[in-house]
């Protein structure tokens, strides 16, 4: 039967179709001489259909057998098997058909390698960041936490399969504190002597059509670390330039008195005693100003009534409120925090936050007490995020860098701590805890 090979699948079946009514005609001839007419008949044609259905098997069975490959190597395809291809002899339709299979295969298999490097170096790339990396599902599961995040929050374990909201109840206070707040921002954790400084940020997207959430904690503390020997370098021009423009005109209008005293000339001295006690007096205030803040003592705590507290502030600067509770009472140096929260207040009047947009929430938490200064200016960008609690870190043409830095030394010498975050519709949240 190998014949048929060499036709085309329609002209074997012809063939076969052929045979079988030829076997039948021959056979009814052959049967008439010994049986009747309608029997031999009879039995040729069930003869003849026989051969037909053998011979059409035999010339579909490979092409069943191609059909039942084709659909196995597409079934592996769908499971991301690409390591199956299919052998055929025969040309034509079926051939190119084949071909084309067998080149989709390999192109696939590719593409499949090619993906898997890729998977893999962006998977070391995650992995062996410094940022601590947390990937969560609509139901804040975690799907991914790298290296850094298991050191920091798993303490070394894997987070996948576990929620987040457990995960974090095992977390360092301040740590959970940050992650309530939500939106950017940056929290402090451990002791001065022993402190690291983390930025978080939270950004969500959609993967396979779901929402998930990516979390990412940086590391700053070298970073700022190396800032800050560069902020009080800073610091040392500053004051460098400013003792000299004061100094040097004091030495010359002293020397331009002392002549105008060996002259006799006294009607000219008043202008120049003046002149040098404004300079004198200007400098006097400008080494205060850095001398309180070198020097900050430490806060003597006693009972004060938020309500009367909020009273005293409303006389110095304007500001929405909101307390919670009413008639709650904390412990705490009365002056030295209105001194943060007055630079706090003029902060965010001074960030293009409409005036009636500023805000002083303060609410009583089972940690203490959480203050927050709000408004809707233009927030901080992440650079100025990562510096702006640094002492004589400051934006501003004019400004001094110590208003923040100073409301975190006061917070922190309360036992308290201080954060910042950009508001999700815009604005700045200052926020302070203090405990009760």
């Amino acid at each position: 039967m190998n014949w048929l090979r060499s036709f085309p699948i329609a002209s074997k079946l012809i063939a076969c179709a052929c045979l079988g009514i030829a076997l039948a005609v021959v056979g009814t001839l052959l049967l008439g001489r010994w049986l009747p007419p309608w029997l031999a008949a009879t039995l040729a044609a069930c003869a003849g259909i026989a051969l037909c259905i053998a011979l059409i098997q035999r010339v579909l069975a490979p092409t069943r057998s191609l059909f039942r490959a084709l659909s196995g190597t597409v079934a592996s395809y769908r499971d991301g098997d690409f390591s199956f291809g299919i052998h055929w002899d025969s040309g034509g339709d079926l051939g190119d058909l084949v071909a084309a299979h067998n080149a989709l295969g390999d192109a696939l298999r590719e593409q499949r390698l090619a993906l898997v490097q890729r998977e893999l170096l962006l998977d070391t790339m995650v992995q062996n960041t410094p940022v601590a990396m947390v990937l969560l599902d609509p139901a804040r599961r975690i799907v991914l936490g790298n290296l850094a995040a298991r050191k920091m929050l798993g303490e070394g374990k894997r987070l996948e399969g576990h929620r987040f909201d457990e995960i974090l109840d095992n977390a360092e206070p301040v740590v959970r504190d940050a992650f309530a707040r939500g939106g950017d921002g940056m929290f402090t954790v451990g002791k001065e002597d022993d402190e690291d400084i983390y930025h978080l940020s939270r950004r969500n997207f959609r993967l396979n059509g779901r929402v998930h959430e990516l979390i990412l904690l940086r590391q700053l503390t070298a970073e700022l670390r190396r800032q800050e020997v560069q902020t009080w370098k800073k610091v040392i021009r500053v004051i460098s330039h400013e003792l000299n423009n004061s100094l040097a005109p004091i030495a010359s209008l002293a020397h331009s008195g002392n002549e105008l005293l060996r002259r006799g000339q006294y009607d000219r001295l008043p202008s120049a005693l003046a002149t040098i006690e404004e300079r004198a007096r200007h400098l006097e205030g400008f080494i205060r100003d850095y001398a309180r803040f070198a020097k900050l003592p430490a806060p003597h705590a006693e009972p004060v009534p938020w309500r009367r507290f909020i009273a005293q502030l409303h006389a110095q600067v304007r500001f929405s409120d909101e307390l919670h509770p009413e008639d709650g009472i904390a412990r705490f140096d009365a002056a030295q925090l209105e001194q943060a929260l007055i630079n706090l207040l003029k902060n965010a009047h001074e960030s293009g936050s409409p005036p009636d947009a500023v805000r002083l929430t303060i609410r009583h938490i089972h940690e203490g007490w959480r203050i927050e200064v709000l408004d809707r200016g233009s927030g901080m960008n992440d650079a100025v995020l990562a510096n702006a609690l640094l002492p004589f870190y400051s934006t501003k043409r004019h400004g001094t860098g110590l208003g923040l830095a100073l409301a975190r030394e006061i917070a922190e010498a309360h036992g308290g701590r201080i954060a910042l975050l950009n508001r999700e519709d815009g604005g700045l949240c200052v926020s302070m805890v203090l405990p009760s």
